[in-house]
């Protein structure tokens, strides 16, 4: 089954590298974590208004989520540490990275995560959920 490219919308994902331990001024291990990701790559799918009934039954019962994007076969390595811009646009510099304010805030920070991937023989289904991030 092909994907129409009329019903398709952009979006951006960034998908996840690696888990760096932080640590405090005198070099010590903190015990919390930076999750470093790839830069924002930009891809076009369908992605649905909100969830309905008929996409439910996907990804089972007690899963939450709001909106389903279908890719085909093309689609990228997607996974449940992915972050996406959906509603907005990532501000990113001339090397791809995302842009930061001057306290090293991330201006334009993702606005969804991925819940679960859902892989067929013809096309990929991914559940999103819509998140509040603070720089």
């Amino acid at each position: 089954m092909r994907m129409m490219e009329r019903n398709k919308s952009k979006f951006f994902y960034a998908l996840y590298k690696e888990k760096v331990p932080k640590t405090d001024e005198y070099g010590n291990v903190t015990g919390e974590y930076e999750i470093i990701r790839d830069t924002p790559v930009e891809f076009s799918a369908n992605i649905s208004a909100a969830k309905g009934e008929t996409s439910t039954r996907q990804f089972g019962e007690s899963e939450s989520y709001d909106k389903v994007i279908v890719m085909g076969t093309d689609a990228p390595p997607i996974d449940e540490y992915t972050v996406l811009w959906v509603d907005k646009t990532p501000q990113v510099d001339e090397t791809g990275a995302l842009v930061t304010n001057d306290d090293g805030e991330v201006i334009t920070p993702h606005d969804y995560i991925v819940k679960k991937v859902a892989k067929s023989l013809n096309s990929v289904s991914v559940a999103i959920s819509k998140v509040t991030v603070s720089g």
